[in-house]
């Protein structure tokens, strides 16, 4: 994302009307938490990866509105010059606090909580979720392929397929942090140090006037690492015995080939075996075309032989579910310092927010620093501890369990205080560790790709009580 862009007017419209009727009501300065939170796993999974921090923070660092913003606005005739005034000095004074970049993040709990003035806090709503939902969907995505791939390194070749510029060098940024060892966007290692890969495309044999002159300039030119593309023609009657017979000649330093179409479980059994017979055991086989974890997971029980697998389209775009559907909710209000919580009742369940300024704490196994479940507490509260905690399911509150033997986390980490960054950004190698790390404390029953165990995020027994007092109060409206 270009940072030198002003993106403050990147937002729905609705958070300039509404900016403008708080300034009008003057509620602009009231003190207001809003909590960003999603709903649903991505493909069904058993967790979801949170990503898009680092960008969230540039643009609140940036937010600012130019003299082509003001302009533009005035045009519109439907905001008062006092009001644009407001605007041309509008300085971001908020409090954030949000999950890391690469934890394991589930349904319901906030992953950003902004606090601060209310026309503030809430203009900021679009880019967070912009930022948050895409790159938590695509780092979802790509950590699902690279757990298929069974330790095999997974490439991130979508950048053509990507829907935009900022998606395709973000999206490459995600999945990153998901598990991917590189990247086929250039641009991607300029600005975030992510290895670029690549080799040659079809047009490059298609140049020359045999597959075999081809390839063997390419060693010639690139003698340290020289992947050939062997489906040009055909796999195993050319493209193979020419590449066998180019590294024969010129023996490269590392050496593979690339099929990028046809059966790859056939195709990569059968070159494994000619390239082993003329003694190239060390050259690798890559294989990319329209991969995702489910192909991924059956060409290797079918015994395929590959070394490293380039995703694209199905990737950059999380082509199976393209959503990952956070949304941004006032949970409480601040009035003569004292706060009044907030909640959103809908007949689905699933779509009633959680009242009130809270933390997030997952607790541990001590023995096996594996999750037991996540709790949701209002702030202030004592935090789950002791010789014993009992955790129950918040939509069916006879299910009840208790936890020993436990240390608890708490998760939401102080970004910004005041409006100024608190926080020491981690560098991309840091999340990415991290994110294996903290995937590491899972249960592998959380792991499945189809009906993985449901991680309870249950609510305190506080929060719980004050959620359902709202709800009873509204219930009489």
């Amino acid at each position: 994302m270009n940072q030198s862009l002003n993106l403050t007017m990147l937002t729905d419209f609705y958070e300039i009307t509404m900016a403008n009727g708080y300034f009008e009501t003057d509620m602009a300065n009231d003190i207001a938490y809003f909590d960003m939170f999603f709903r649903k796993i991505p493909d069904g999974g058993g967790f979801a990866i949170m990503a898009g921090l680092e960008q969230v923070i540039d643009y609140l660092e940036n937010l600012s509105f130019s003299d082509k913003d003001i302009e533009y606005l005035r045009g519109k005739g439907m905001f008062s010059e006092a009001f644009l005034k407001y605007l041309k000095g509008f300085k971001f004074e908020c409090d954030v606090w949000a999950i890391p970049e690469g934890t394991p993040i589930f349904p319901g709990e906030p992953l950003i909580t902004v606090r601060g003035p209310l026309m503030q806090a809430q203009f900021v709503e679009t880019m967070i979720l912009l930022l948050v939902n895409h790159q938590s969907l695509i780092a979802t995505k790509a950590n699902r392929i690279v757990r298929s791939a069974k330790g095999r390194s997974v490439m991130e070749f979508g950048t053509r397929r990507a829907h935009g510029a900022s998606a395709a060098v973000l999206g490459s940024r995600a999945a990153y942090i998901g598990g991917c060892m590189g990247t086929a966007c250039a641009i991607s290692e300029r600005d975030y140090g992510i290895l670029a890969l690549g080799t040659m495309a079809h047009s490059w044999v298609q140049t020359f006037d045999d597959e075999y002159q081809s390839f063997k300039k390419y060693a010639e030119i690139y003698p340290d690492n020289c992947v050939l593309l062997v489906d040009t023609y055909n796999v195993l009657k050319s493209g193979v015995p020419n590449a066998i017979k180019v590294f024969q000649e010129k023996k490269p330093v590392k050496m593979g080939i690339r099929i990028d179409s046809g059966d790859v479980t056939y195709l990569t059994k059968k070159a494994r075996a000619m390239l082993d017979e003329a003694g190239l055991r060390d050259c690798s086989i890559v294989v990319s075309n329209s991969m995702d974890e489910y192909i991924i997971r059956d060409v290797i029980l079918e015994g395929a032989c590959i070394d490293s697998f380039g995703v694209g389209e199905r990737l950059i775009t999380s082509k199976s579910e393209p959503v990952f559907g956070g949304v941004y909710k006032l949970v409480a209000l601040e009035k003569k310092g004292k706060m009044i919580p907030k909640i959103k009742i809908s007949e689905n369940i699933e779509k009633i927010t959680n009242p009130g300024f809270k933390e997030v704490y997952r607790l541990f196994d001590k023995d096996t620093n594996k999750v037991v479940a996540d709790v949701i507490t209002l702030n202030g509260e004592e935090a789950p501890g002791g010789d014993c905690y009992e955790i129950f399911d918040p939509q069916a509150v006879w299910k009840r369990k208790k936890i020993v033997n436990f240390y608890a986390k708490n998760l939401l980490v102080p970004i910004f205080e005041k409006g100024k960054c608190i926080y020491d950004k981690p560098s991309i190698d840091e999340i990415k560790d991290y994110c294996q790390e903290q995937i590491r404390t899972l249960w592998d029953e959380l792991l499945r790709f189809e009906n993985p165990q449901i991680y309870y995020v249950d609510l305190s027994h506080d929060l719980w009580e004050m959620k359902h007092k709202l709800i009873e109060e509204y219930q009489h409206i």
